[in-house]
């Protein structure tokens, strides 16, 4: 398949990083749809059927029935398959000097030229690298590999989607997580880079901002969850818009993080439950693509992703980080080990979970670039992406101000 040269690695990089395609055996989508097909549903109840397509309690009924029908019948996953190959996507075997050997997936665009700047873009839960392929897309159409001013880089985390599992012997952290990114960074042949992340993908990007200052020269993130920090008389002043997103991140605490806690505490037991039933998934994951976005994503981009986690068997694979972020002991963004020195960008959008103010983020960095829009949710690069990639543009240009 050709890429028009976007699929070229850099000259420096590691024999250890071979082309790779997506193909699900015909076997395991036919299994998919059998278990769909006898897959019981719940009858429907007062929390599942709240008038006027309230969702407060849960997901619906009537969303359920109606996308499980679509999912078994009417979804194409070969045609979705097909455009996510349009990409170049890559394995990397990376050794691990802590947890061992790992495949690492990765799905971007290269430029040709020498002074490209790398650009690490990290996804979080239940996202997978399908959030990144509308910028890949605008990229892509945009410029030519002779022209592109970046190397776009979008693995898959441990864990996720077509990147190996975490050791069953070993713990793995986002610490573990960030030295192998980092590892991978080195195998591609690049020695300093910056970083775009949010949710975890974020997290994981802190802490190589932490940990690996010397080759992460910047990073901008969309999401930042944290306690509330202490602020002076010098902080920046909370606008309206920001203590409205603060008082809908208490809410989000008190009312939909249930789940995060489950993942913290019960992993084991929410690994069987999401990997035994596809209808478990759907609602499991389903729930927060509607719930944490402004505007709902095609039903086809919902499926795609769910369908990802269902094949792969990373429902289970993927629940790793959530130990060291929720519950006892728990860290967060303003964790002062994981302080960001180089400069840090922002992006605030309305819809997110968890949206904090520039007040707060100015705590846990060199905060240089915070930008507020009026429209968006949790999954920024999938929603906005031009919003987003603008806003990643913006403070690329004012790092390299400052360096000046």
């Amino acid at each position: 398949m050709s890429f028009a040269g976007f699929g070229r690695l850099p000259a420096g990089a590691s024999a250890a990083i071979k082309p790779w395609s997506v193909n699900i055996p015909q076997l395991t989508l036919d299994n998919l749809i059998t278990l769909l097909k006898a897959s019981p549903l719940p009858p429907p109840t007062y929390e599942n059927s709240l008038p006027d397509q309230q969702r407060t309690l849960g997901v619906r009924h009537d969303w359920i029935t109606a996308t499980k029908e679509y999912w078994q019948t009417d979804f194409d996953w070969r045609a979705q398959e097909a455009y996510i190959n349009s990409f170049p996507h890559f394995k990397a075997h990376i050794d691990d000097n802590e947890l061992g050997p790992f495949d690492i997936h990765l799905v971007g665009i290269f430029s040709q030229r020498p002074d490209a700047l790398p650009i690490l873009c990290l996804h979080g839960w239940p996202g997978c690298f399908v959030e990144f392929l509308p910028i890949l897309e605008m990229l892509r159409t945009k410029y030519t590999s002779a022209t592109l001013p970046y190397h776009v880089i979008v693995p898959s985390l441990p864990g996720y989607a077509f990147s190996s599992p975490p050791p069953v012997d070993r713990n793995i952290n986002s610490d573990g997580a960030a030295r192998i990114l980092n590892e991978l960074m080195e195998l591609l042949g690049f020695d300093s880079y910056v970083i775009q992340g949010g949710d975890l993908g974020g997290r994981i990007g802190r802490i190589v901002a932490a940990n690996y200052r010397e080759s992460c020269k910047a990073i901008h993130l969309n999401t930042g969850p944290m306690p509330p920090p202490e602020l002076t008389d010098k902080s920046s002043p909370i606008s309206a818009s920001e203590q409205a997103g603060i008082d809908r991140h208490y809410l989000f605490k008190e009312t939909g993080s249930a789940y995060a806690y489950a993942h913290a505490t019960r992993p084991g037991t929410i690994g069987f439950v999401l990997s035994s039933s596809p209808v478990a998934l759907l609602a499991w994951v389903g729930e927060k693509y509607l719930d944490w976005t402004d505007e709902t994503p095609a039903l086809d981009t919902i499926l795609t992703c769910i369908t990802l986690y269902w094949v792969t068997g990373c429902a289970a694979t993927s629940l790793w980080s959530y130990r060291q972020f929720y519950g006892p002991g728990a860290k967060s963004h303003g964790t002062k080990e994981w302080h960001i020195h180089q400069p840090l960008g922002f992006s605030w959008f309305p819809r997110e979970i968890t949206p904090v103010p520039k007040a707060w983020v100015e705590t846990t960095g060199n905060l240089v670039f915070y930008r507020q829009h009026e429209k968006g949710g949790h999954f920024a690069a999938l929603e906005q992406p031009r919003m987003l990639w603008k806003d990643v543009e913006d403070f690329i240009g004012i790092v390299k101000l400052l360096k000046k």
